[in-house]
């Protein structure tokens, strides 16, 4: 599935990063919602994936962990230590994410909540649009300064 750059802001003048847009089988653009949907589930997976490989927990280790790192203020964290390396389009998928109307659970402030669904709709866009191999890049950034922060 291809992703196509579309420029929905209305503004003609090229100061504002076009919105990509990834369309469905009928030809829909798929929506920051929807992306952060299949995000959440992508990341979920990530993450189970790398503890069930690090070999180093038991089942309910490894559960609480994940439940750890998928938490709205974990997903902020995430986000905010690659923004440096965020490309303009990226940059552009978390900003359609992070302005996406959702109701805010309890467990989390609305401004965590709103850039967990930001960085909800990166991965899902990456995963959709095929880009595994930025998707991994970005995976091992977010586990690499983890890591590190772990041995602080």
């Amino acid at each position: 599935m291809e992703a196509d750059a579309v420029n929905v802001t209305g503004d003609d003048n090229n100061n504002q990063q076009p919105f990509p847009v990834i369309l469905d089988e009928l030809g829909k653009p798929i929506g920051a919602a929807a992306l952060a949907y299949l995000g959440d589930a992508v990341f979920e997976l990530q993450v189970r994936k790398r503890l069930v490989t690090c070999g180093q927990y038991n089942l309910n280790g490894m559960h609480k962990a994940a439940v750890d790192t998928v938490s709205a203020s974990a997903q902020a964290a995430a986000l905010a230590r690659l923004s440096p390396v965020l490309t303009p389009q990226e940059v552009a998928v978390v900003r359609m994410g992070r302005n996406t109307k959702t109701s805010v659970p309890r467990s989390a402030s609305v401004s965590e909540y709103r850039l967990s669904t930001g960085f909800e709709a990166l991965v899902g866009y990456l995963y959709l649009s095929g880009n595994e191999r930025r998707l991994q890049e970005l995976m091992n950034l977010v586990w690499e300064e983890g890591d590190r922060q772990d041995e602080d």
